[in-house]
């Protein structure tokens, strides 16, 4: 982005906003100032077929001329990434977002393409996707072997800017029981190369596949940290650093914790939702950090189970609370969620924003629900992808004012 692991067995006590009140110290200790931006990835699809076309080359050119190094290529090339600048207020963040989207989607028109932001592709020709030129994704090809054939996978990754890597890891620590909730709230991935998958994030699933992906270990300091790295480098389990693929890992080429649960966001508003809401999360997990609260260690095998459960279900279903094994409808772990961020929220002047947003996408149902709707007025997959380009970069919001 520019200018922008062991673990312990489970604890009994349960982590802030599941069955308890943040103890006085927490809620009494300032919030820190605190930067968010975004990586955005998105497909580009033909307006006349809908399928996926492999012209990231050009796209990006095209959209240098506007947004410079904030656009670049990613795995294959059929998807393009973007980036924003570092924000101290969400609502600069939103603009940037929908600028951003909007100036790509026009120059992926003058290429006489589309984009899409959903986390896997409706149609896609048959084949393995066809990778973007270049040493390190020709590496990873050398490596993966199989696995880079099928990433045609694009995620919303909200970076916060933190001061060090041993606060970096602190939060994740403490945030890691909460990862469910953020692949519930962004799932937007059901369809897969011309099948629905019955699940609302597919993306996750996919992605899991990776050696190094999911939930992160619990660390117990930066230098258990370097020691992970320094095994799965020296055993050709990763490529580089850049190939840690946890949902929440520090950056590792920006002074940001970065959270990769997300699917790409299917509209401008999901992304400042899902940022306003990490950014209330790390600063509450700062928060418990100076008041010395110890952070939650959940059974490692119930992250793994939550997350399966969430990127099945999404928003619409029950979701599993990995600290007490218990289901409970997923809206309810959002409202605890909001409910345990309120005073950060408030903090940046958030609240309305974030949960007008929240609001809204609630009583409009899930997005991967909104694209099988599209596909049930005329059972046709071409359907589903005009939905997501209309929706991936709409014109400026009719409620502007929220931002």
């Amino acid at each position: 982005m520019t200018s922008t692991g062991h673990t312990p067995a489970v604890t009994q006590s349960p982590a802030p906003g599941h069955g308890r009140t943040p103890p006085p110290a927490a809620r009494l200790t300032p919030f820190p100032p605190l930067t968010v931006g975004a990586e955005e990835e998105f497909l580009l699809v033909d307006p006349l077929t809908r399928e996926l076309r492999p012209h990231a080359e050009k796209v990006v050119a095209e959209a240098a001329r506007d947004l410079g190094d904030r656009v670049g290529p990613e795995l294959t090339r059929y998807q393009v990434e973007t980036r924003t600048d570092p924000h101290t207020r969400l609502a600069d963040f939103a603009d940037q977002i929908r600028a951003t989207r909007r100036s790509l989607a026009q120059a992926a028109a003058r290429q006489n393409l589309r984009i899409i932001s959903t986390g896997t592709p409706v149609l896609s020709p048959a084949g393995p996707a066809p990778l973007t030129d270049g040493p390190r994704y020709a590496a990873s090809a050398a490596m993966f072997r199989a696995l880079d054939d099928e990433q045609i996978a694009c995620a919303c990754h909200i970076h916060i800017g933190v001061p060090d890597l041993a606060t970096a890891l602190k939060i994740s620590n403490h945030l890691r029981p909460w990862i469910h909730v953020l692949i519930a709230l962004s799932a937007n991935s059901p369809y897969w190369q011309g099948r629905d998958t019955g699940y609302a994030s597919w993306r996750t699933t996919t992605w899991g596949r990776w050696p190094v992906a999911g939930p992160p270990p619990y660390f117990e300091s930066p230098s258990h940290f370097e020691d992970l790295i320094a095994d799965f480098l020296t055993s050709g389990t990763v490529l580089d650093r850049g190939g840690l693929y946890w949902d929440i890992r520090p950056s590792h080429h920006q002074p940001t914790l970065e959270f990769r649960a997300a699917d790409a966001a299917a509209t401008p508003e999901d992304t400042a939702l899902l940022a306003g809401i990490v950014r209330a999360m790390t600063a509450t997990a700062m928060t418990a950090i100076d008041a010395g609260e110890q952070a939650p260690q959940p059974a490692p095998e119930l992250l793994r189970a939550a997350s399966w459960r969430a990127a099945r279900d999404g928003i619409t279903g029950h979701g599993l609370d990995p600290l007490t094994g218990h289901l409970k409808p997923a809206t309810t772990h959002i409202d605890q969620l909001l409910a345990h961020l309120q005073p950060a929220l408030h903090h940046y002047g958030d609240t309305h924003l974030v949960h007008t947003l929240w609001s809204r996408l609630r009583a409009q149902g899930s997005r991967p629900e909104a694209q099988r709707a599209a596909h049930r007025h005329r059972a046709r997959l071409t359907d589903v992808v005009d939905h997501l380009i209309a929706t991936t970069a709409p014109q400026p919001w009719p409620d502007a004012d929220l931002c």
